[in-house]
Order: C-alpha cells, then sequence, then structure tokens
C-alpha cells in the first residue's frame, strides 16, 4: 500500500543526511544525491497539489456557509412578514426550509475548520521538506569540501610540485557540486551562483533571527518580563 502523504514526508525528513552521506561514500554520491532530491522535490510537488485542492475546498465550503448563513437570515424575515400577513401556512414553510438550513450550517463550519487546520498541517510539510533539502545539500556540499581539503592537504605533506594537480581535483570536487546543484535547480559554490548563495543564506539567516526575536518577545509578554 503506497504512503500516505503525512507518512511520506515523514520518512523523508526523519532520515538523517549525514548518514546517508556516509552510506554512499565510496560508491557514487552524485546518483544517490540526485535521487534524493529529487524525492523530496516530487513530494514537496504532491503537498502543494494537496494544499491546492484543499484550499478550493476551503473556498467552496466558505462560500456554501455564507450563502446559507445569509439565506437563514432572509427565512427569518419572511417568516416575520408572513406571520405579520396572517399567513401561517407560508411561515410554517419558510421554518421547514430555515431547519434544513440549520442542519447545513454545522457540517460546512466543519469541513471550513478542517480545511483550515489542513492548509496548515500541509504548509508545515513544504516548509520540512524544504529544510531537510537545505540540510541534504549542505551535507554533501561539506563531504565534497572535506574530500577536497583532504586531498590538497595529502597532497601538500608528500611533495610541494603536485599543488596544481590537487588544485585540479579542488575545482573538481567543487564542480561537479556545482554541475549537480544546477541539474536540481540550486545555486552552486563558485562564480556568481556562490555569490548568490551566500546572499540567499544571509537573508534566510536573518528571517530566521526575526523569528527568533518575535518569539522571545512573545514569550516576555506572557512572562511579564520586559527586562
Amino acid at each position: 500500500m503506497a504512503d500516505t502523504l503525512g507518512a511520506r514526508v515523514g520518512r523523508i525528513v526523519s532520515g538523517s543526511a549525514h548518514a546517508l552521506i556516509d552510506a554512499i561514500e565510496g560508491t557514487m554520491p552524485d546518483a544517490v544525491i540526485q535521487q534524493t532530491l529529487r524525492e523530496i522535490d516530487k513530494a514537496v510537488d504532491d503537498v502543494r497539489a494537496e494544499l491546492g485542492r484543499t484550499l478550493a475546498s476551503k473556498h467552496l465550503a466558505n462560500k456554501r456557509l455564507t450563502e446559507q448563513s445569509s439565506r437563514h437570515e432572509e427565512l427569518s424575515g419572511q417568516i416575520e412578514l408572513a406571520l405579520r400577513e396572517g399567513r401561517e401556512d407560508l411561515a410554517r414553510a419558510a421554518v421547514e426550509h430555515q431547519l434544513d438550513v440549520e442542519a447545513q450550517i454545522p457540517v460546512l463550519e466543519a469541513t471550513v475548520a478542517d480545511a483550515v487546520k489542513r492548509e496548515i498541517e500541509l504548509e508545515g510539510y513544504v516548509a520540512a521538506l524544504q529544510a531537510k533539502r537545505r540540510e541534504m545539500e549542505e551535507a554533501f556540499q561539506s563531504m565534497l569540501l572535506a574530500r577536497a581539503r583532504s586531498a590538497q592537504e595529502a597532497g601538500a605533506a608528500v611533495t610541494p610540485d603536485v599543488g596544481p594537480s590537487v588544485t585540479r581535483r579542488v575545482e573538481n570536487a567543487t564542480g561537479a557540486f556545482d554541475r549537480l546543484m544546477a541539474r536540481e535547480g540550486a545555486p552552486g559554490l563558485g562564480g556568481v551562483d556562490r555569490e548568490q548563495g551566500a546572499k540567499l543564506a544571509e537573508l534566510d539567516n536573518l528571517a530566521r533571527r526575526n523569528r527568533v526575536e518575535e518569539r522571545l518577545a512573545a514569550v516576555k509578554a506572557r512572562t511579564g518580563d520586559q527586562g
């Protein structure tokens, strides 16, 4: 039986990026990492598709709820009018219709509430998967750079004459990561991509710091500690 969306996201997010990197060292890390990143991206696409369906369902339920609430108020006015005009038969028919409307409203309200809850859940899935993707990229990048540094140090220890060869190995390792990240739609380590990646990372860190400060401020407000 296929994974549910929640179970699938949980399986991806709970996996250890460093454990995966350790497991694939010495084999074909590029292929394995590409497969893992594609799996994460596919999960993000599926979650977003489900989120779209949830938002559509919420919109329709909200629209129907608004219509039924308006209809309930309209019937109340019609009941009063019918009674003033001595048309109890019309008032009775309006009451019966009003009871049908009242039976639907709680279901519509529950549908909207469930959709809101599901929307929050799915948005959390997307955020978790994107965080997992960053973790995988960082772990793979760290592995490649560590290998390149080890090769550079080993080459320097043997003889300075191998410097150009070691430099090429460092460039090859960096280039391999750049090519992989380019194929998977992420910034690499070199040139303009590296500068852009640094800016994006700085922006992400700034956003995280803001969230930290907001949460601390909220906690202080709750505890009455303004110092």
